[in-house]
């Protein structure tokens, strides 16, 4: 029977790329419920918008990818039930697809508001949508100062539009970044004419175009009703497997035991969709790997591009290495004076030996860390 994959983004694609050049023989079909064969979503809100990158030239692996690796995609279909006693998931069109081994790589879905005509952003056809709207509109009001939304506003001005951004809390980027790094994108957006209202409810009165971006909500129904456990998304073990041995979940929609976070924890990246993919199919193959990747996350705006390492949740203090205004700078955050996080601004080299470090549990000092003519990766030599 092999492995079903129920879920055709970037978790469900790593998860079948991975089965097979791990040496797994048998069927693997992937169910999506978009009429698309797997592609990225960070150029969306990047990339697309600014007119860098078609469309058709976010697809993951050509269709001929595929059939030459014997992955059946079932698209444009959703999956409706997991009948866990005969091993099969029930399709909306009608169809019973038998399992072995059951993946959920159901990702996530955008928050919504009660205001009118407000566009989203979450798969193609809503880019598409936006691209379309974007055109024509000279004001563009953006609802949510996150990453998504801080996206949206950097692609809008860059194409010459008046554009305002409302964020209720009283800085940018609030839940993953310290007060300097939010102070910088403040005067970075400020700088490019960007108007925002911080602290605050949207109180939009005019605008060609709104755009939200208010975070996202886990896809859980499926194994919910499946009885599965639910916590903040599908409970799964270190080794990525739920409370039924043969049913895997992965990306967006796990809430998973994370070394670097202390704690359970939901997390919503490429990185961890791909590395988490690996790691199922890893344990689909017997290796009996436990899930322990320093999580990582990025976002352009502008000319700026923002890399970090870990989760900087749990510190008590930041130490700033470098100067805000060289727009070259990385914030290395401690809790009881041990690295936990960085966020690196236009640092790549920060980023890199940050994500070496975490990963070593590396006994940096916040005063070396401070230290520009500290090497970083002195630590790392063995």
């Amino acid at each position: 029977m092999g492995v079903v994959i129920v879920g055709a983004g970037q978790a469900g694609f790593q998860a079948a790329a991975s089965l097979r050049t791990g040496g797994y023989e048998e069927s693997i079909t992937l169910i999506g419920d978009e009429p698309h064969l797997p592609y990225q979503r960070p150029p969306l809100s990047k990339g697309f918008l600014l007119n860098k990158q078609t469309i058709e030239n976010t697809s993951l692996r050509p269709e001929a990818f595929y059939a030459t690796q014997r992955i059946e995609c079932i698209l444009d279909d959703r999956a409706t039930q997991i009948d866990r006693a005969s091993r099969e998931v029930l399709l909306a069109s009608g169809s019973r697809v038998p399992y072995e081994q059951l993946i959920l790589a159901t990702g996530s879905r955008v928050r919504t508001l009660t205001i009118p005509n407000v566009h989203y952003l979450r798969n193609r056809e809503d880019a598409v949508e936006i691209k379309d709207q974007l055109e024509q509109a000279e004001t563009v009001a953006v609802i949510g100062g996150g990453f998504i939304g801080l996206e949206l506003a950097s692609a809008a001005s860059s194409l010459g539009k008046s554009v305002t951004v409302f964020e209720i809390q009283p800085r940018l980027m609030p839940r993953c970044v310290s007060p300097i790094v939010s102070d910088f994108y403040r005067a970075l957006h400020t700088t490019h004419g960007v108007k925002l209202v911080l602290g605050a409810p949207p109180a939009i009165q005019e605008a060609d175009l709104i755009v939200a971006g208010i975070g996202i909500l886990p896809n859980i129904e499926l194994a919910r009703d499946a009885g599965l456990p639910i916590g903040n998304g599908i409970v799964v073990d270190q080794y990525l497997r739920t409370a039924d041995e043969r049913i895997f979940a992965i990306g967006d929609c796990t809430d998973h035991p994370n070394p670097f976070a202390g704690a359970r924890t939901r997390l919503e990246s490429v990185q961890n969709a791909v590395d988490q993919a690996k790691c199922a199919a890893a344990n689909i193959l017997g290796k009996n790997v436990a899930y322990n990747v320093v999580p990582w996350f990025w976002t352009d705006q502008y000319d700026v591009m923002l890399q970090m390492a870990g989760l900087s949740g749990a510190a008590d203090r930041e130490v700033l290495r470098g100067d805000p205004a060289s727009k070259k700078f990385s914030v290395f955050y401690f809790a009881n004076d041990h690295l936990i996080a960085v966020d690196s601004i236009n640092r790549p080299a920060d980023h890199m030996a940050a994500r070496k470090l975490l990963a070593a549990n590396s006994r940096l000092t916040p005063d070396q860390a401070a230290d520009e003519s500290f090497d970083l990766k002195s630590l790392l030599v063995s």
